[in-house]
């Protein structure tokens, strides 16, 4: 099974490396309003994975209800692999995030590494307590959309996939800060 915990440390050690020593005002820098700073990225991290805690403290009290649609292998098969796909940190392909997973600030705290730091490793403990289920091979919905449906392993490799993306997404930024371009 894979090791979702040791990549959730490796990943907050490089978003550490990265952008540790930026100040607030440099994490909160945007080259322009269509993008998002370093801050929000990370911000967004955050938001996305709490989002999938209520499914997880679900499962873990073996009181989860997944939707019909998980009954259906093909779809949830088909699904997950779409899902994982469009998160690739190669970031082909440019994607709009839901609304309920949009930064919740333009302006982060300049302590939102702090954050991250914990919140992965909450996570990587969730993944940790999980390993019955991940086992077992159960699905789960998507927090933005009950019909959007995969496996739990799936789910965590999404997770996994999605914060590359946007660690590679934030190192753009970071590039452009340093360079000083402002387009």
């Amino acid at each position: 099974m894979k090791n979702w915990s040791k990549e959730l440390s490796n990943l907050t050690e490089q978003f550490q490396t990265h952008f540790g020593g930026l100040s607030k005002e440099e994490l909160n820098w945007k080259p322009n309003p269509a993008v998002w700073s370093i801050a929000q990225n990370i911000d967004h991290l955050i938001v996305v994975n709490k989002s999938y805690y209520p499914t997880f403290e679900a499962l873990k009290k073996g009181n989860y209800k997944p939707p019909f649609m998980a009954r259906i292998g093909w779809i949830v098969s088909y699904i997950g692999t779409k899902i994982l796909d469009a998160v690739h940190p190669d970031r082909r392909n440019k994607m709009k995030t839901f609304p309920i997973w949009e930064p919740e600030k333009s302006s982060v705290d300049g302590d939102i590494l702090s954050s991250f730091e914990n919140q992965q490793a909450e996570l990587a403990q969730k993944t940790e307590d999980l390993r019955d289920q991940i086992q077992k091979g159960m699905v789960i919905s998507s927090p933005a959309n009950r019909y959007i449906v995969y496996t739990l392993e799936t789910a965590l490799n999404i997770i996994i996939s999605h914060e590359k993306r946007h660690l590679e997404q934030a190192k753009e930024v970071l590039a452009l800060l340093l360079s000083g371009n402002k387009n």
